[in-house]
């Protein structure tokens, strides 16, 4: 077998030198089960990390609907297909009445796309309002968003705002509701310079949990609040569930979790296992004023293909229960590692919901964000047999966010290697 830095060569050439890794010393992934992920060595690692895979690698029941559907018809979107007709009342169902059809896509980046142009032609407007953290996609208008407040200038009409939190907040030392007023003013101050710029305001889009700004705690009632400006401004609320939906925080949507009712809907990376899918959701009206303006197609989106996998991956989240399982192992690990605030002062915060928590690592002296310890603690864990990430605004947050078939016993299991960690890297 190849070993890892020839392959890293080959692969440098193959893909060009550049395409991202994970870890200092990168992995070379064989096989997946469950939970669990293996090297070309055989040795095993608990994945802490990815949410493509949610109901597990190497999913039987997901693989057998994948295999059934390719061996007897894969077409595009462009033939009568009962599945497909039949996954997208499934998936609107689980949502609010306001949520009745669907656009599927293959990624999130695509589903975000097509959220963003339906709210412009059903408001008349061009705005778009988003954090200055986030991150929706990489095509060029969604790519535009991202970190926006670091270079207004990338996309002349969109806005971005700082994000709700009580860590960092935008006044230090006030209080929950006043931090709350804080955050809304921001956001109004935005669509204000939309409007005055004769863009107007078309959508804020939003992921429901705020995942790449570091899952920050959010003033209560913002988003509630804030999605009534924005219906009041004209404009439409699009929650970015790529990351926050699928059971991810015991609920099925982040949305509820964060209290607001978003008008569209895209999902992503959870709907196909491993398979590309996604979707973007709305009202009858608003879908199909987006049809009525566009030739929009995909050919591998729409697919029997797609609808079967997806139909298996809802029957498993549903038949195995899995968002209790979510809400039960994800509390009893979120509280075990905030009770690990007081041992170490480089625990500045412990944040999330369910299987998503991101563990803020600080510098004790001033709670400056230390980027560079949390690259250690994920390449220490991945020594260990973990596999974490670091993400967050700063890049400083530990993010934890494994398959929804993750145990008490994984958990249990990562307990002792954080700990050990710790341990070691403050000797």
């Amino acid at each position: 077998m190849t070993d890892a830095a020839t392959l890293l060569e080959r692969r440098n050439r193959a893909l060009g030198a550049g395409a991202p890794l994970f870890y200092e010393h990168p992995l070379h992934i064989v096989r997946g089960e469950g939970a669990w992920l293996y090297d070309a060595e055989g040795r095993r690692y608990v994945d802490m990390y990815n949410n493509v895979p949610c109901v597990g690698h190497g999913n039987p029941r997901v693989a057998e609907a994948m295999a059934r559907q390719q061996a007897t018809l894969n077409v595009h979107s462009r033939y009568l297909h009962e599945g497909v007709v039949t996954f997208c009342e499934r998936l609107a169902a689980l949502h609010g009445d306001q949520i009745e059809s669907v656009i599927i896509s293959c990624s999130g980046t695509e589903a975000n796309e097509v959220a963003l142009r339906m709210a412009r032609f059903a408001t008349g407007q061009a705005g778009i309002v988003c954090t200055n953290a986030t991150y929706h996609g990489n095509s060029e208008l969604v790519g535009s968003m991202n970190r926006l407040g670091q270079n207004p200038s990338q996309n002349p009409h969109a806005r971005a705002i700082p994000f709700p939190e009580t860590f960092r907040p935008l006044i230090p030392g006030a209080s929950r509701a006043e931090l709350c007023e804080a955050y809304l003013k921001a956001l109004s101050d935005a669509i204000a310079d939309l409007k005055a710029s004769g863009a107007g305001l078309a959508a804020f889009i939003v992921c429901s949990i705020f995942a790449n700004e570091g899952l920050p705690d959010v003033p209560d009632g913002f988003m509630a609040r804030a999605t009534e400006m924005v219906h009041a401004a004209g404009g439409l609320v699009i929650a970015d569930e790529v990351q926050a939906g699928y059971g991810r925080t015991g609920h099925w949507w982040g949305y509820e979790v964060m209290g607001f009712t978003p008008d569209i809907v895209v999902t992503g990376k959870p709907m196909g296992n491993g398979l590309p899918l996604a979707a973007t959701a709305a009202s009858r009206a608003l879908v199909e004023t987006f049809r009525a303006q566009t030739r929009y197609f995909n050919t591998f989106a729409s697919s029997p293909l797609q609808a079967a996998v997806g139909m298996a991956v809802l029957d498993e989240i549903e038949g195995r229960d899995l968002r209790a399982n979510v809400a039960s192992v994800g509390t009893a690990l979120k509280t075990a590692l905030a009770q690990r605030k007081g041992a170490s002062a480089a625990i500045g915060d412990v944040r999330g919901h369910g299987l998503f928590i991101g563990v803020e690592m600080v510098d004790p002296a001033d709670k400056a964000p230390d980027l560079e310890l949390a690259k250690r603690i994920i390449n220490r864990l991945k020594d260990k047999g973990f596999l974490t990430s670091n993400a967050g605004a700063y890049n400083n947050v530990v993010k934890i966010r494994p398959p929804l078939v993750f145990s008490h016993d994984d958990a249990a299991a990562f307990l002792v290697a954080w700990d050990e960690t710790i341990a070691e890297l403050a000797a």
